[in-house]
């Protein structure tokens, strides 16, 4: 063979075995853009900036491609107490790329973002996608705690046993699967105790999210409000096997069969690595 056509043929075979290694990973947002409070207080929230765009950066890097999604299809919003170095190893320089990199995706663009709906997702089909993410961020539990289209296709996901990872307040999103998701969650916020659920898809998974410890010790955030439940004690209620770390705010991550979840901010990139070895 002509040496020129077999480094033709070398560089397409490459590129082909390149996009066989890609996939595709659905990051399921919030469409919320606040948290309602006990006794009727409200506070102005979203998605965690390093929560969101470390792991998308670190799977955009490895050539995956990305589908974002919210139930409604809105523009997430981001929250702007996350938007600071402290949440990037006090990496100024770090801050700005991933910050870039966000602009550059035009996720929060109320007029082009590429968002979509999870209804438009499960018309796509739940097969094209390899891997679901969900990040953290205090909106999770304003709306995706009772989401039926996200309940739909998590069961989906773990029925395949198809990667599902989730961070911070993400694990909330959880619960969606549960039979009634809006009666347990009403339940618990009214009696601060419920029923544990058996037939939940994830009794009995390992798993962890932001602890009640943190929660408290984070508390000052919500400018003298209190939330109406905390995210451990719904997921240790439904009768998840919840695992924290040992120093508040350290990383934490908890695989346990198809899941992989992680507590806190800390955790997002550890949570991106082990997708990144699920997806090779």
């Amino acid at each position: 063979m002509h040496p020129i056509r077999h480094l033709a043929l070398a560089s397409a075979l490459s590129l082909t075995a390149l996009g066989a290694q890609a996939a595709h990973v659905l990051v399921v947002l919030s469409d919320a853009d606040h948290l309602d409070l006990q006794d009727g207080k409200v506070f102005a929230t979203g998605f965690y900036l390093n929560e969101l765009m470390q792991p998308v950066r670190l799977l955009l890097d490895a050539g995956h491609q990305l589908t974002f999604a919210t139930p409604k299809g809105h523009a997430p919003t981001v929250d702007r107490s996350s938007v600071d170095k402290m949440y990037f190893d006090g990496d100024e320089a770090a801050l700005k790329v991933h910050q870039a990199l966000l602009d550059r995706l035009k996720l929060t663009s109320r007029t082009d973002s590429p968002v979509v709906s999870l209804s438009r997702v499960a018309q796509m089909g739940y097969a094209r996608f390899d891997a679901v993410y969900v990040p953290g961020g205090h909106a999770p539990m304003q709306d995706l705690l009772t989401s039926p289209e996200l309940g739909r296709l998590l069961a989906d996901f773990h029925a395949r046993n198809k990667t599902t990872a989730l961070v911070c307040h993400g694990p909330i999103a959880l619960l969606s699967t549960l039979p009634d998701a809006p009666g347990f969650t009403a339940r618990l916020a009214a009696h601060g105790t419920v029923e544990r659920r058996p037939d939940w898809i994830y009794a009995g998974y390992r798993m962890t999210v932001i602890s009640n410890q943190e929660e408290e010790l984070a508390k000052g955030l919500l400018q003298g409000g209190a939330m109406k439940f905390y995210p451990q004690t719904a997921l240790q209620q439904a009768g998840g096997a919840y695992g924290s770390n040992q120093v508040p705010f350290t990383a934490n991550v908890v695989i346990d069969r198809e899941l992989i979840t992680g507590q806190n901010p800390a955790s997002a990139v550890g949570v991106a690595q082990e997708i990144l070895k699920r997806l090779k």
